[in-house]
Formats: structure tokens, C-alpha cells, sequence
């Protein structure tokens, strides 16, 4: 006759393996989701900033209203960077009235993600995103 095996302490053994492996998956669910929200974040403050930008009748005007309308959006939707760097084209606003022109965004966020600690994922990752918002062709322009 045959006894029957022992299965005393598999159910450890199988939460050893199984419980690391679900928190590495929620892990990087985690860490898609924040990266995915952060990134549609960034691309609606670039879109603010360049739309803001576009009404201004000076170049240097146009750099302070698109920084201040970037910070402002990515504050309004409870976006945490580690830094923010906004970069306005103003190229465009020397050209003479009459002719189209634009003036481009880029937004740059330094997301923390130090505190996920899930291996294979950085500490912090650079989100970016580009607009450009068109300059009223007829409206003078310093």
C-alpha cells in the first residue's frame, strides 16, 4: 500500500513564488498608468500653452504666457514633476502681417518614478510633447 504524499507547506511555497510575480505585474500596471495620464497631461498643457502664446502680440510675451499657461495646466491637473521645461518658437512673429505664421510649444516633464522601486523601470522618465498653434495672419505683431 501506498501512502499518500505530504503536501504540508506547498501553499507557502506557491505564495513564495506567485506573490512577487503579482506585485511586479501590478507594479508595472502602475507605471503604465502614470506614464500614460502624465503624457495626455503634457500634451493638453502644450496645446494651452501654444494657444495662449498665439494671442500675444510679442514674442517675449508670448514666451511668459506660454510658460505660465503650461505650468498652470499641468498644476490643474495634479501633475507632479520633478522639473518642467517649456520651449516657445517665436520665430514666426517677424514675419510681416498678412503672412501666416505659428508659434510652436514643446513641454517637457521629468516624472518621478522612484517610488514604484519595480526593477527595470527608471527612476524618473522624460515626457515631451509639441504644438503649434497658428498666429492671427491679419492681427499686427511686434
Amino acid at each position: 500500500m501506498t501512502r499518500p504524499r505530504d503536501e504540508r507547506g506547498s501553499a507557502a511555497i506557491e505564495a513564495a513564488v506567485g506573490v512577487p510575480a503579482f506585485v511586479l505585474f501590478v507594479g508595472l500596471i502602475v507605471f503604465g498608468g502614470r506614464t500614460a495620464t502624465t503624457h495626455q497631461a503634457v500634451e493638453t498643457a502644450s496645446a494651452d500653452a501654444a494657444r495662449a502664446a498665439s494671442l500675444e502680440r510679442t514674442s517675449a510675451a508670448a514666451r511668459a504666457s506660454a510658460t505660465s499657461a503650461a505650468a498652470t495646466s499641468l498644476a490643474n491637473q495634479d501633475i507632479q514633476c520633478l522639473d518642467v521645461d517649456v520651449t516657445v518658437d517665436t520665430t514666426q512673429f517677424a514675419r510681416a502681417v498678412g503672412e501666416t505664421a505659428r508659434v510652436s510649444v514643446t513641454v517637457r516633464c521629468r516624472l518621478d518614478l522612484a517610488d514604484l522601486s519595480v526593477p527595470g523601470v527608471p527612476g524618473s522618465r522624460l515626457i515631451a510633447a509639441t504644438t503649434a498653434s497658428p498666429i492671427d495672419t491679419w492681427r499686427e505683431r511686434g
